[in-house]
């Protein structure tokens, strides 16, 4: 039973700006690609990565990530993601990781939390994080509603699965969806919840790459 880390990192970022596809932004001198792909590696838990990457990009990615199987994305990150199962040719009882490019401080505890709870028999794990803020049903600039945040989680990555849970909800996939585990649940399979970590943090606009780089310096 091998584990697979897929990496989608072909995403264009343009809410980050810095002229370039958001996982090859530098974050205090290296790539988010590179730190993410650094930490996945570092976890002692997964074999093989496999990122992700515009196709124009595949030599700098290379360069960047000597260590991984770099293959061409897709438009969406759902076709991303399709083509890394293709190219890692997982085994059925195999356990796959779909972790963010965005996401390059997350802790290696983290990642080896969410295989554990795969070995530990689940089908699909995610790891997540309480809500904090109130959090508010609108219609139009109208509130509706507050929802109990209590039964609310920010979800992170890596999220995990079994690879034929994964495959079987790729192959039932009737649209694009934000997360993997998103797919998994239309298909009626059980996602776990296993603790987040705050570090984990998803870059996304100019404040979160700051946060990231204050980060950085607390180390």
């Amino acid at each position: 039973m091998s584990v697979i880390a897929l990496v989608p990192a072909a995403g264009q970022g343009v809410r980050l700006g810095g002229g370039c596809p958001k996982a090859f932004v530098e974050l205090a001198g290296r790539t988010l690609l590179e730190r993410s792909v650094t930490g996945l590696l570092a976890s002692g838990v997964v074999d093989t990565v496999v990122v992700m990457v515009p196709a124009d990009l595949l030599a700098e990615a290379r360069r960047v990530v000597p260590g991984a199987l770099v293959v061409a994305g897709g438009a969406e990150r759902t076709d991303s993601v399709r083509r890394g199962l293709a190219a890692a040719g997982c085994a059925a009882d195999d356990l796959v990781l779909v972790h963010d490019a965005a996401r390059p401080l997350t802790p290696v505890t983290v990642v080896a939390r969410v295989v554990d709870a795969l070995r530990a028999g689940a089908p699909a794990v995610v790891p997540a994080l309480p809500v904090t803020d109130t959090v508010k049903q609108v219609d139009g600039d109208v509130v509706t509603g507050t929802v109990d945040r209590a039964q609310l989680r920010a979800v992170q990555t890596p999220q995990g699965f079994v690879a034929r849970v994964l495959l079987n909800a790729y192959t039932a996939a009737d649209g694009i969806a934000t997360d993997d585990a998103g797919l998994v649940e239309r298909a009626g399979g059980t996602v776990t919840v296993v603790p987040g970590d705050p570090r984990a943090l998803k870059i996304t606009t100019p404040f979160d790459l700051a946060v990231a780089e204050a980060l950085c310096r607390e180390v």
